[in-house]
């Protein structure tokens, strides 16, 4: 007589935790859901731009111009006529001093929006010349790190440059 009674208690507990697993499996399902979202999210916001990653050299050959040309408008404009730029990369032609002020204004101005990290991995590697291990050491990161983190400042700078129409791309 005691079996019979256990019987449907058993029968019980087996349907309600075959009902359980089911509402886990469900949620289960939902937060893999979510995290699979944020994952797709964060990987996106730091997927460098396909497109962008093509003109990094044009950024790059930008930096150096802005180099220059803050190196001429630093000191008087010259008296034996020397142009102070030369129409370099940029769609923009530099032909007096006023334009080359300008010039180096409207890049400070891109430049200030990085933040600390993307302007130390370019002013070291770009403009100062340093090698990745190098800027690794100066900076105090991983050369990996480096590797990994200057083309995307790179592309952040080309994304400004676009913005501030400086960098005209072809076909845009």
């Amino acid at each position: 007589m005691s079996a019979a009674l256990q019987l449907p208690l058993v029968w019980g507990a087996s349907s309600l935790s075959e009902r359980w697993r089911v509402e886990r499996r469900a949620k289960d399902q939902q937060a893999a859901a979510k995290i699979a979202e944020k994952t797709a999210q964060k990987a996106l916001a730091t997927k460098p731009d396909a497109s962008l990653g093509f003109y990094r050299k044009h950024t790059e050959a930008m930096l150096r111009r802005y180099l220059y040309a803050s190196m001429q408008v630093g000191r008087s404009p010259s008296i034996l006529g020397d142009p102070i730029g030369r129409g370099w990369v940029s769609s923009r032609p530099v032909r007096t001093f006023e334009d080359a002020v300008i010039f180096v204004l409207d890049i400070e101005r891109c430049l200030e929006k990085l933040g600390w990290l993307d302007r130390q991995l370019l002013s070291r590697i770009v403009l100062q010349e340093y090698t990745h291990s190098e800027t690794s050491a100066l900076i105090g990161m991983s050369v990996r790190a480096i590797s990994y983190k200057f083309p995307l400042a790179l592309d952040r700078l080309t994304e400004m440059l676009l913005e501030s129409d400086l960098l005209i791309l072809p076909n845009s």
